[in-house]
């Protein structure tokens, strides 16, 4: 049984994710490191609970704790990069209120791979922790990392330039994490700030942590009426980070990545790295400026560790999870608003441009129920012939367009995600989709 899923261990907080699971977890992983580690959260109303839990586990290994305390999460693995053996966020991401979870950090900053999630599993389940002799029980200390943090982001862009534009921006970090970063980030750009949902609330009140175009109206009608540049919001511990135009409108995430790798290529070549399940708009772009896309297997480690082996220039997911290699190997919400900033900057564009200038695709996704994933995968690999990709579940090349069927990490379900360049055609690849995964 895996007790990591594909980001992390999450579950409903004391059903699934409990103060002992994060203690036992937290000594699990104080046994294989032995050395200093930070750890933080988001807002979640379980924070302290598990955050307490986690530390009392790491220090009884001996281990030395840095409590972040309230912090995003890419903050936390910029402190660690550079400060710690290892790191722990208390975080459930964009999942609704009621969960919670970890999501353990290795020294260099990225998420810890499955490898290291083996080793970890193998200690927690064997019930083989080492505790620490009473003589050598690890001491506890408290560091404010977002000062730091904020400034290696200021470092990585044009900061100056972007302070003479003078821009509005309509924020919404929905009570999460974002909440102690992006609002002084940009006002530290000199950006006329209006933020909604920045208080620190861990029942998040006024929309679930996913960032979603549905929950974002708002947001929007904030952006028209305060003649705002953009508006920005973020998912719980803000990682990653979605737009709205000036016009109001929501940005399509992968066509955000697209207008991200535009702007990287027009500087510098190198690869570009993205999941099998983003838009062929990044590779539209990334072939435009004679550059090459790597496509890995969904999940922001994956992305990160190949874009290290490959020395890429940008990566990312088409969810708002972009990652910029100057910066450091993980999504960054703070990082990403940052560089859309420099975007508009240097190329004297709206967002609502910007948008325009990359091609037009459809996409689609479903989900459905599937009792033997396993099974039903080996079923659809053996039955379908062309130009198939199997780097992350069945993914089917035609000439006008794609359909990737894959088992998820973390719930009973296949996914279906399709993309083609009409919309009709998306729609039939859907359906094509659907049919195929009957009876699973």
């Amino acid at each position: 049984m895996r007790l990591f899923g594909t980001n992390g261990v999450r579950g409903i907080v004391n059903r699934d994710v409990t103060a002992d699971l994060a203690l036992r977890l937290a000594m699990s992983l104080g046994t294989l490191t032995k050395g200093t580690v930070a750890v933080g959260q988001d807002t979640r109303t379980s924070g302290s609970m598990l955050s307490c839990a986690a530390i009392a586990g790491l220090l009884a290994t001996g281990c030395k704790v840095i409590d972040v305390g309230i912090a995003p999460t890419p903050a936390v693995q910029y402190f660690v990069r550079d400060n710690a053996d290892a790191g722990i966020v208390i975080t459930a991401s964009h999942n609704p209120r009621e969960y919670n979870g970890l999501k353990l950090i290795a020294a260099d900053g990225t998420e810890f791979g499955s490898e290291e999630e083996l080793a970890v599993e193998d200690i927690y389940y064997r019930d083989a922790p080492k505790l620490a002799d009473w003589r050598e029980t690890g001491e506890l200390t408290h560091v404010d990392i977002l000062p730091a943090y904020i400034k290696g982001v200021m470092q990585n862009v044009s900061a100056s330039d972007i302070a003479k534009r003078g821009f509005i921006v309509a924020v919404d970090t929905g009570s999460g994490a974002g909440s102690v970063v992006t609002p002084f980030l940009l006002s530290k750009l000199n950006c006329k700030v209006t933020t909604i949902n920045a208080q620190i609330d861990g029942t998040f009140p006024s929309r679930n942590p996913e960032p979603t175009e549905d929950v974002l109206t708002d947001l929007g009608k904030i952006v028209v009426s305060n003649g705002a540049d953009l508006g920005v919001a973020h998912d719980g511990d803000a990682d990653r980070a979605v737009f709205i135009d000036e016009n109001g409108n929501f940005v399509n995430e992968d066509v955000l990545l697209a207008i991200v790798v535009k702007h990287v290529l027009s500087k510098k070549r190198g690869p570009v790295v993205t999941p099998v399940s983003s838009s062929q708009r990044i590779e539209d772009v990334a072939e435009a400026a004679g550059s090459h896309v790597v496509w890995t297997p969904v999940g922001s480690i994956h992305v990160a560790r190949v874009m290290m082996q490959v020395n890429a220039v940008i990566g990312g997911e088409g969810n708002g999870g972009i990652i910029f290699p100057e910066h450091q190997y993980c999504r960054d919400g703070a990082m990403t608003v940052a560089k859309v900033l420099e975007i508009m900057t240097e190329r004297d564009r709206k967002l609502s441009e910007l948008v325009n200038e990359i091609p037009k695709r459809y996409m689609d996704k479903t989900k459905v129920t599937c009792r033997d994933r396993d099974a039903a995968m080996q079923h659809i690999q053996s039955s379908v012939h062309g130009n198939v990709d199997t780097t992350d579940g069945v993914k089917i090349w035609y000439d006008d367009g794609w359909l990737l069927i894959r088992p998820s990490g973390t719930e009973p379900i296949i996914r279906i995600f399709v993309e083609a360049e009409t919309e009709m055609r998306a729609h039939e690849l859907l359906e094509l989709g659907i049919n195929m995964t009957k009876g699973c």
